[in-house]
């Protein structure tokens, strides 16, 4: 006001209007600090941060080179560049961008960090490591460096020092300290409470509620509930294997059904059997948080389902504004989100134990039997492998693990060597993820006392069918604790594979028990790394045991609740009209139970 032609000024307002999330606003007064003076570099790079929220990214882009070009030693403006370029999937351009800012500021730690992201998205992880060091070397209390650096180590089964790091870890969280992305604390500690905690940070540091579109209501009763499913992984990845026949089944007549969808470009077969799954399917990778947010709003969204959580590519920040009057944490992240504006999640009776409620801000929804759908149009190939095609032994007892190599804990580790030793003739067959990882694993084996040439591994098949069918080969499938198998888990019993877990007290933990629950083998279901061993070695050398089993499992494959659809959908949508009826009723969200309406249905058939 007393000075018009304050270029700092303007430049300073955006920012503060940035942290309001009045975006259009910020961007006009960064616009008019350039307007003043056109070669002011500071301001082309606040206008791209500005643009980066709207997800303009190119535009944002554009900003930021022109930062550089205007001061070539702008450290800052290579940092913000490279965080434009990875979230373009330019990797290699991104780690360029990184390098140069680090190039003028040696001590720039945050380059050191998000190059190390980068790395491990390239999957050039021991890259990555020496990365995060550095960062932590620079500023050891760097924002969720120590749990990146401790899950990139988990990666490549590097465990030295694990137990300390761990009770580091374990320790800060306690203390609310930014030290670990709340994913990455699921694998790590089978605490719900320090899950919840971990969620509590991550949300609300990066995520906070931002309510600049204003309060939501419900809305007036339509002829259908309108419902939309929001997430970056419709395309080949596991959650689409999960939900693809739900949504094919959904009951048309009573539910709208929209998508919106915010991954990676592409018409992979999973995408395209989605897309015309739904109503109507929205390709919103161009649109901002606030624009999805929304146009949700326009469209009268009654229930918004978050299949993301705190997972890669999430886009949180469309809840944050409120989608839609309810909304929904569903499969992605198996936790807590730790955040306000998420009301239910979904989930059974086994999962989340009424007396584990207070771990999760959430009310949860009980499903009857498992919270998981699956795709039982998924066809296993009809090849006939062979034990010599994968460098099995012929007459071998094959134990296996095909989960990613975070998931196994030295104590996961200890116990599968423990039961190779008290087993003749047996094998483990793991998934082949890094070279690193394998190394180390045959390294942590010899130090057991266990030949490593009985630790065999095999690389990933293109072909799903394929792989289904590949391990059939396997006799066991031994389960990681504390995170368990959960889309491997479904492979593996979709496949008639035995599959024995230990359950822990995390919803992580208890996911391959929840399937064994609902495909009536509560049998293959431990408490403790004893039992679990004990009930190995039993099944591997009693065949006519381990006979019974399977041909129990190939039975209840077809007869029991966990590869029921029709009757999986019917129960979800059963939740979805008890959550929806209590909004219409001006009622909190609460804990609630959905009964089996197909039980329901079958017992008055059978009276």
């Amino acid at each position: 006001a007393l000075k018009d032609n304050l270029y700092e000024a303007y430049t300073n307002r955006g920012i503060i209007l940035r942290e309001l999330k009045l975006l259009e606003e910020a961007l006009e007064s960064h616009d008019k600090a350039i307007e003043i003076k056109s070669d002011y570099a500071e301001a082309y790079s606040n206008r791209g941060h500005v643009l980066d929220d709207l997800n303009e990214l190119n535009e944002a882009l554009i900003s930021f080179n022109k930062a550089i070009e205007f001061k070539t030693n702008f450290a800052e403006a290579y940092l913000n560049r490279g965080a434009i370029l990875k979230k373009l999937r330019r990797l290699d351009e991104a780690l360029l961008s990184y390098d140069q800012a680090i190039g003028f500021k040696q001590n720039l730690s945050e380059a050191h960090l998000d190059r190390g992201n980068v790395l491990r998205e390239l999957m050039r992880l021991d890259e990555a490591l020496i990365s995060f060091e550095q960062a932590i070397n620079i500023d050891p209390n760097i924002s969720f460096g120590y749990g990146l650096l401790l899950s990139t180590k988990m990666q490549l089964c590097e465990w030295a020092n694990f137990d300390s790091n761990l009770n580091n870890l374990i320790y800060r969280i306690n203390r609310f300290e930014k030290v670990c992305p709340s994913f990455i604390s699921l694998a790590l500690t089978d605490s719900p409470s320090i899950q919840r905690k971990a969620s509590e940070i991550w949300g609300k540091t990066n995520h906070p509620f931002a309510g600049s579109i204003g309060p939501i209501q419900k809305y007036l009763r339509k002829d259908k509930i309108r419902i939309a499913y929001y997430s970056p992984d419709f395309r080949i990845h596991p959650v689409a294997q999960w939900v693809a026949e739900l949504f094919e089944l959904h009951d048309k007549t009573k539910f709208e059904l929209i998508g919106f969808y915010f991954g990676p470009i592409t018409s992979d077969k999973y995408h395209n059997r989605i897309s015309t799954a739904f109503d109507q399917f929205i390709e919103a990778s161009d649109m901002s948080d606030f624009d999805i947010a929304n146009l949700s709003r326009k469209m009268e969204i009654d229930i918004a389902i978050d299949l993301a959580g705190f997972t890669s590519n999430s886009r949180t920040g469309i809840f944050a504004y409120r989608a839609a009057p309810i909304q929904v944490n569903y499969i992605g992240y198996p936790a807590t989100m730790g955040v306000e504006y998420m009301d239910y999640m979904i989930a059974d009776k086994l999962l989340i134990p009424e007396n584990s409620q207070q771990y999760y801000s959430e009310k949860i929804v009980y499903l009857p039997f498992s919270f998981k759908p699956t795709d039982t149009k998924l066809k296993i190939s009809n090849k006939m492998f062979s034990k010599a095609e994968f460098s099995l032994p012929e007459n071998s007892f094959v134990f296996c693990c095909f989960n990613n190599s975070y998931k196994i804990l030295p104590t996961t580790f200890d116990s599968w060597m423990r039961i190779l030793k008290k087993v003749e003739h047996s094998v483990l067959w793991l998934a082949e993820v890094n070279t690193t990882a394998k190394s180390n694993l045959l390294k942590e084996t010899r130090i057991r006392g266990v030949n490593p040439d009985r630790i065999i591994f095999c690389s990933r098949m293109d072909d799903l069918s394929d792989h289904l069918a590949r391990i059939k080969l396997a006799d066991l499938f031994l389960d990681t604790f504390t995170y368990n198998a959960h889309t491997t888990a479904g492979d593996a019993l979709w496949a008639g594979l035995p599959l024995l877990t230990c359950m822990g007290k995390s919803f992580a933990s208890r996911v391959a028990a929840s399937f064994l629950n609902a495909i009536e083998l509560p049998e293959l279901i431990t408490h403790t790394h004893t039992e679990y061993e004990a009930l190995a070695i039993d099944l591997a050398t009693d065949p006519a045991k381990l006979r019974l089993i399977k041909d129990k499992l190939q039975l209840n494959i077809k007869t029991t609740p966990l590869f029921d659809m029709l009757r999986f959908t019917k129960n979800i949508e059963s939740a979805y009209r008890l959550i929806y009826e209590r909004s219409q009723d001006d009622l909190l969200p609460d804990h609630l139970h959905v009964r089996d309406e197909s039980y329901t249905l079958a017992s008055t058939i059978n009276l």
